[in-house]
């Protein structure tokens, strides 16, 4: 099946904007008609001064009487002459308007949609991809295909029209010399559409290197202070260096192609401006043509042929907003493979049992989990403790379905979760990850994140509850203060406090913590241990953890290596056990392991 054409993929999604693209289109057309009319009124006034009352005003045209007097020949010309530049001028406002807000307006559905969907895609499509060149996809190519809109269709349009136009004057005028004139206007259009073809895949590698340029930026800047600390600007600059060179070079291929459209152009251009002067007047001066009419076909040769110089900025706009346009509806297009349609659950028709049945899952050709079984009880505190990489993590992100379990069941209340609707089923769950996302706004506004109508009260009592009121308060402004991208104003600790607190007041009624401890002080480590000790009440409650002093009052433990569960129990009967969790613990305590 050949591939569908960027403008083609453009025009389907844009189905709602057909009527708007129909009255730019027509806009543009009268504009170009109206704008072709005053070199054919200097035709007429030289007619007019030429020949007087023999000019064509002065004959009966279509059944009507003539205007022999010369003077009212001028002043009916000077009124149309009126006429016809305010018609020109008010279509230019018409198309100006209509072409610049249907670009904004597609621009915006677009990036809205793109980036929707994008919210939508499993977390493994993200494995494979640049945050960088997602940004340079939503950001710059459909910016790009913004500017397509604003100026490029237009001039597209008014190519095609005024060629259709003139081409009709010069056939009722005199149509010998029409073939001759517009020959160049073929050629002219078959080697733009040449060029075209051969700027397509260089566009398409220009986009790309963008994409890369834009990838490198993301990642070094994220990482500013690990590049300060080892020293290395000069090495991540020379890799900078290096993605821009490639977007230089892309650059520069194609260019090497677009440079060479203008020049063919006004060659051609000159050819059919040459026929027209020199065989249009040889034809006038043996009576064979009219000299109002000579003046008209030598003005509108212009009018038509040196406008198509502007072919060139256009196929290389139109070129470099196809490869933009393909990039962005691609990402649109992108199947989503974890469904969000199911059953409606309400957070308050929660009880929060969980069960894993026979759970297996791989991220490549190594499986991460092998056939986990474990119930977890409404209301209770369940640890996960192990080595990195046995399976912990992902056994939640099953549950969140940010992957989707390859073999096996997990329920909700006895409910499957691949049948709960996604976004009901996050919303019953509170999430604080190791790193937890903070956007750039106040401490008030990272703790009510995603809630509305949150009072000041509220979330004053879940920063009290995660223990995060007395460094707030500490804080210029209190909870109006900003913190910055990221949070970057705020340590670990105080940043994990928050991502507590935000779990709090959402009140799930089950909460999941992902290695929360993982990079804050003892302090910190200490009082979020004393808020979970509260929020874990009568709420389902997963803890992943490397301390085990963070998970010793949980209602069970499980030890995971290999993706397997290994060890499950309490604190003590681990201990009892005398397996690998009491080896953690002493090894952590710093008692000597027994040989």
């Amino acid at each position: 099946m050949p591939p569908v054409h960027p403008l083609k993929k453009l025009l389907n999604y844009a189905q709602s904007y057909r009527r708007d693209f129909r009255l730019a289109t027509l806009y543009s057309i009268l504009n170009k008609f109206f704008d072709v009319l005053p070199e054919v009124l200097i035709g007429v006034a030289v007619d007019i001064v030429v020949n007087g009352d023999k000019s064509f005003l002065a004959k009966k045209v279509l059944g009507g009487f003539g205007i022999s007097d010369t003077w009212h020949q001028l002043l009916l010309l000077g009124v149309l002459n009126v006429l016809i530049w305010f018609g020109e001028s008010w279509f230019e406002y018409l198309l100006s308007l209509k072409w610049r807000k249907l670009a904004q307006n597609l621009q915006h559905d677009l990036r809205l949609d793109t980036y929707s969907h994008v919210q939508k895609l499993e977390m493994a499509y993200f494995e494979n991809q640049r945050t960088g060149n997602l940004m340079s996809i939503l950001n710059e190519d459909i910016n790009q295909m913004e500017r397509f809109l604003n100026g490029g269709a237009n001039q597209i349009i008014q190519v095609v029209c005024s060629s259709i136009m003139v081409s009709a004057v010069f056939f009722a005028l005199q149509p010998s010399l029409a073939i001759i004139s517009l020959l160049p206007v073929p050629a002219i259009l078959i080697g733009a559409f040449w060029f075209q073809k051969r700027l397509a895949p260089r566009y398409a590698e220009v986009r790309e290197a963008a994409g890369d340029v834009s990838a490198r930026l993301n990642n070094n800047l994220l990482g500013l202070a690990t590049i300060k600390a080892f020293a290395t600007e000069n090495f991540e600059r020379d890799h900078i260096a290096q993605a821009s060179d490639a977007y230089r070079g892309a650059n520069g291929r194609a260019i090497a192609i677009s440079s060479a459209i203008t020049p063919v152009i006004r060659m051609a251009i000159l050819a059919g401006f040459t026929a027209t002067l020199v065989y249009g007047g040889w034809l006038t001066l043996h009576g064979e043509l009219a000299v109002g009419a000579y003046s008209v076909l030598v003005f509108l040769t212009q009018r038509l042929l040196w406008p198509l110089t502007g072919l060139a900025e256009v196929a290389d706009m139109y070129q470099r907003s196809m490869s933009a346009i393909d990039r962005a509806m691609n990402l649109l297009n992108t199947p989503i493979k974890i469904t969000y349609e199911g059953t409606h659950l309400s957070p308050q028709q929660v009880k929060g049992e969980l069960r894993f049945d026979s759970v297996g899952f791989s991220y490549g050709d190594a499986a991460t989990l092998h056939a986990i079984n474990l119930t977890i009880p409404a209301g209770k505190t369940v640890a996960f403790v192990g080595s990195t990489g046995s399976g912990k993590s992902t056994l939640v992100k099953l549950l969140l379905r940010f992957y989707e379990a390859q073999s096996g069941r997990i329920s909700l209340d006895g409910q499957a979760v691949n049948d709960i609707n996604l976004q009901d089923l996050r919303r019953a769950i509170g999430y604080v990850a190791q790193d937890s996302f903070l956007t750039d706004g106040t401490i008030a506004e990272n703790i009510a994140y995603g809630l509305n109508g949150i009072s000041e009260q509220a979330v004053a009592d879940a920063a009290q509850a995660a223990e995060a009121t007395e460094f707030i308060q500490k804080l210029p402004l209190g909870f109006a203060t900003r913190i910055g991208e990221r949070g970057q104003k705020l340590s670990g600790g105080q940043r994990q406090r928050l991502a507590l607190a935000r779990a709090i007041l959402k009140n799930p009624p089950i909460l999941i913590l992902d290695e929360a401890t993982s990079a804050v002080d003892n302090e910190t480590e200490a009082a979020i241990q004393r808020s979970l000790d509260v929020v874990s009440r009568n709420r389902t409650t997963i803890v992943i953890a490397h301390r085990l002093s963070t998970v010793r009052q949980a209602d069970c433990i499980y030890l995971l290596e290999s993706g397997q569960i290994i060890e499950s129990g309490t604190h003590e009967q681990l201990l009892r056990l005398n397996g690998g969790y009491a080896s953690l613990w002493r090894l952590q305590t710093g008692e000597r392991v027994s040989q």
